[in-house]
């Protein structure tokens, strides 16, 4: 997870993608013969794959939470670039070309943001921000617990 990590920093997003699909234990069940070979809960985080005969391709030591816990942020923080700062949310996305947009909703307290990350261009910098039609000059979400509903928008540049 961590390797996935870091090709995602280094901005090779491609790989990153590519990486997190082989780690992915949903795919190692999507067919008899994977999940034959991979021996464990496909819906759930191994902590170890085995890469040495005879074992190679055998998940080992499931429902392990540290594993669980950096996928999560692998996949929300490092490739869908969700970033909390305290009362803020920024944005550093690192999407494959082939999604034009995805879709997050958030929960701050009692306050939901429905926000929209849409591709402009290769690079995973935010162009345009908006909250209810707003522009935000800063490309930030400052979060407010107002009991109400929030559409974000976000273009990438």
């Amino acid at each position: 997870i961590w390797a996935v990590m870091a090709f995602a920093e280094m901005g090779d997003s491609r790989r990153a993608w590519e990486l997190l699909a082989m780690i992915n234990p949903v795919n190692h069940g999507s067919s008899p013969s994977e999940a034959a070979l991979y021996r464990v809960e496909p819906y759930v985080m191994a902590a170890d794959v085995y890469g040495v005969a005879p074992h190679t391709g055998r998940g080992g030591w499931t429902w392990y939470t540290g594993s669980s816990a950096w996928m999560y942020r692998l996949i929300t923080e490092s490739l869908l670039g969700l970033q909390l700062d305290v009362d803020k949310l920024r944005f550093t996305p690192r999407i494959p070309r082939e999604w034009p947009s995805f879709r997050i909703h958030y929960r701050f307290h009692q306050t939901f943001y429905h926000i929209t990350i849409r591709q402009g261009g290769e690079s995973r910098s935010v162009r345009r921000l908006s909250i209810d039609g707003m522009e935000q000059p800063e490309h930030v979400v400052p979060l407010v617990n107002d009991n109400a509903s929030h559409e974000v928008e976000i273009e990438l540049a």
